[in-house]
């Protein structure tokens, strides 16, 4: 699988949340503005937690537009040795299965599909991104979320 090739689908997925948030932010403020939600007495609160829906929606869109910034930016390694920013790891399961990561600043958990796989955005602070960083093909990688171990083999960096 090609990165390169990858990067315009991450690209695509983060504008397609920057308009959710976007369409959910201006729904919320037109609530919150709304002549229905002006209160009726002292303890109406539905014009109160429809600005703070809002606000929280209004933030939501700066995080997905600095998510698009940051990857706009980011810098991707040629022929990486160890895994780092910017990276698409495979991995091998205890059962010989195959999984994509592509370690990112941020974005985590965001799942992009492309060639019959699912990629998924990993940042070092998780668990897996911990795990994998400064990695190299053929290491065993190992890590625990509840009680539930994970394992894995570096099958490729690139």
């Amino acid at each position: 699988m090609n990165k390169l090739e990858l990067w315009p689908l991450i690209l695509s997925q983060l504008q397609s949340k920057l308009a959710i948030a976007v369409s959910s932010a201006q729904r919320a403020v037109e609530s919150a503005t709304d002549e229905e939600t002006v209160p009726e007495h002292k303890y109406d609160t539905l014009a109160l937690e429809a600005s703070y829906l809002a606000h929280g929606q209004a933030m939501r869109v700066q995080e997905c537009e600095q998510e698009i910034q940051i990857m706009n930016n980011l810098v991707l390694p040629n022929e990486p040795q160890t895994v780092g920013l910017g990276c698409l790891v495979s991995l091998l399961d205890l059962d010989d299965h195959r999984h994509w990561f592509l370690l990112s600043p941020c974005a985590g958990g965001l799942k992009v599909a492309a060639y019959g796989h699912v990629v998924v955005l990993v940042t070092f602070e998780s668990p897996l991104g911990q795990a994998l960083k400064s990695k190299r093909v053929s290491d065993e990688v190992s890590y625990i979320i509840g009680e539930t171990e994970y394992s894995y083999e570096i099958e490729t960096i690139s």
